[in-house]
């Protein structure tokens, strides 16, 4: 009898690996029965991660957002899956246990069936308390191994991992390839191991494609018994994200096993949905490096969905190291020359620094100390002089039992820094704190949500909550929108054109333009001076009140304001020059 390996789609991870933004509630409705109709899927990854967090940047509900996205998948019978950090639950810092164990109730009551657990350092005590409350809220507890290649990551370290987690009450094991470095055949003799002693275990693989092996990967896992393999589609896999569909399924039917057929029309369509949430907006946060793969990440070991945010930083510090650099006598480097020089100082001190897994938010970590070391050695000081609290707090033991064994350079300076070492469970340093947002939230007049989902989203993403519910989320997210659309424009990228009425429902949604009648001077005030201003965002004006002149050969023509209301956005400026059907300003009630 053929062994049956089944799909898992990573809808979340392919979007958050290639940019930084996930798709809008309305284009995941459009989508969803567009992947059921593919037929190739046992289960979708729905949410979890930073999804959540980025839905509320850019001013939308996330609870709403993914009861949309499962509510399609459940009615199909398709299991619906999230990604949770364990001790950091859906954000990049510890949680209360209290917000933790509420996270479960209400992801199960907006339709996740499979919580995805894993903490970067591999501690089981991070892990098994999310299993419990998962498992109690009815969800199926699936306890994640991070995969990484090491002196201390190897087989026999995962496997006696997985019987740790197993123990503790996981229901099913992930091996979580952030990187994708893990070997083919290492990760084969683990899985080997997990199924000769626990055959009902189900066991799922998550590689990424970066440096090349996640397909040998794949086929490694199958044999020795892996149940369901993570798979990405186009426009979006491969690259820093996950092997394509087709390719595996073709590779796995090849080889024996049974796997199911993909209905081709339907992947075409989800796959010019996915390209026109691209071209939407969601592009414009697309970095095109995370479109290649690269064998560099092989010897550094950093995932390849941080690449993005890597090669921004690296160019914050690029001028600086070489004006450093130019003092000291020594030669620029040029921007190929640096990223080798880090991905060297990552795997240097990787090992110094405990060897931590390198995936959120650890590999962040590592990645900025490389750095900084690099621009500490640009100005001739010594290395790890520029670490960060986050860092630290990694090093001294608050986020969790480090793999390895810190550097004695390490031990020895946060001596000197009066640092003391922590060795208790992680989650004693960080008390409950949802009576506070309780209060609060009564105070503010705040609905606590169908199955307190909003009383989650405010204790697990405060900051983000605040300006989602202010509004500044998505006035700022507007903005940066704005900016890049129109940075892309002017580069002559193949991007979408927009328009003025396009301009405006991104920064003024409800807002009406004023638009210039005739050519000539725009006059916001008849007394002009070249020190003159427009009026402030805000002023308001009654139906026919003066509002603005232009000036030209013949004369001024006066405009009055065609309705009651407020002025929401400035095009044009005091003294600037219009023309006919320019919009100078948006007005709405």
């Amino acid at each position: 009898m053929k062994k049956e390996v089944k799909f898992s789609l990573v809808y979340r991870d392919m979007w958050q690996s290639s940019g930084k933004y996930v798709p809008r509630k309305d284009q995941l409705a459009q989508i969803a029965p567009v992947i059921v109709d593919m037929g190739c899927f046992a289960r979708v990854e729905t949410n979890g991660g930073a999804s959540e967090q980025v839905n509320l940047l850019y001013g939308e509900n996330p609870n709403t957002a993914v009861r949309t996205f499962t509510k399609t998948f459940n009615e199909a019978g398709i299991q619906t899956h999230m990604l949770d950090r364990g001790l950091n639950a859906l954000r990049m810092n510890p949680v209360p246990a209290d917000v933790r164990e509420l996270m479960y109730k209400v992801k199960k009551a907006q339709g996740v069936d499979i919580t995805r657990i894993f903490c970067g350092l591999n501690d089981p005590r991070n892990i098994i308390p999310s299993i419990k409350w998962a498992k109690k809220a009815g969800m199926i507890a699936q306890a994640t191994m991070c995969i990484t290649y090491s002196k201390v990551h190897n087989a026999e370290y995962y496997i006696n991992l997985a019987e740790q987690l197993i123990e503790g009450g996981a229901q099913e094991i992930c091996l979580k390839d952030m990187a994708g470095i893990g070997r083919p055949a290492m990760l084969g003799v683990i899985v080997k191991a997990i199924k000769e002693k626990h055959p009902d275990i189900i066991i799922q693989y998550h590689g990424h494609t970066g440096p090349g092996f996640s397909v040998a990967s794949m086929l490694e896992v199958a044999k020795a018994g892996g149940d369901v393999l993570d798979v990405a589609m186009e426009p979006l896999s491969w690259g820093m994200v996950h092997p394509d569909v087709i390719t595996i399924q073709a590779m796995l039917k090849d080889a024996g096993f049974l796997v199911p057929d993909i209905n081709m029309k339907a992947y075409m369509e989800a796959r010019r949905l996915t390209q026109s949430f691209i071209d939407d907006f969601l592009g414009y946060w697309i970095d095109p490096r995370n479109s290649k793969m690269t064998s560099l990440l092989v010897g550094c070991g950093l995932p390849g969905g941080m690449m993005g945010s890597l090669m921004a930083d690296l160019k914050g510090v690029h001028a600086a190291i070489n004006g450093n650099r130019q003092k000291r006598g020594l030669p620029p480097l040029s921007e190929d020359e640096l990223l080798v020089e880090l991905f060297e100082e990552v795997q240097r001190i990787w090992p110094m620094l405990g060897t931590p897994c390198l995936v959120t938010p650890f590999s962040q970590s590592v990645k900025n100390a490389a750095l900084m070391n690099l621009f500490s050695k640009s100005m001739d000081e010594k290395p790890f002089t520029r670490m960060d609290p986050a860092m630290w707090g990694m090093i001294l033991g608050k986020s969790g039992k480090l793999p390895g064994t810190l550097a004695p350079e390490i031990v020895e300076l946060a001596k000197e820094k009066g640092f003391e070492f922590y060795t208790g469970d992680p989650q004693a340093l960080y008390p409950d704190e949802l009576p506070r947002f309780i209060k609060e939230m009564e105070e503010n007049g705040w609905d606590r949500g169908q199955d307190d989902e909003e009383l989650f989203e405010f204790a697990m993403h405060e900051k983000q909550y605040r300006e989602f519910k202010s509004g500044q989320a998505k006035a700022q997210f507007n903005k940066d929108l704005l900016e890049r659309m129109e940075k892309a424009q002017a580069s002559g990228a193949p991007v979408k054109h927009f328009t003025a009425a396009d301009k405006r429902a991104i920064l003024y949604p409800d807002a009406e333009a004023v638009e210039a009648p005739c050519s000539g001077r725009l006059i916001w005030e008849l007394d002009y001076n070249e020190t003159s201003a427009a009026p402030v965002q805000g002023k308001a004006y009654d139906e026919g009140e003066w509002l603005c002149a232009i000036e030209n050969a013949h004369g001024l023509t006066h405009l009055t304001s065609f309705m009651k209301g407020r002025i929401a956005g400035i095009e044009k400026q005091q003294g600037d020059k219009v023309v006919k059907g320019d919009v100078i300003a948006w007005m709405k009630k």
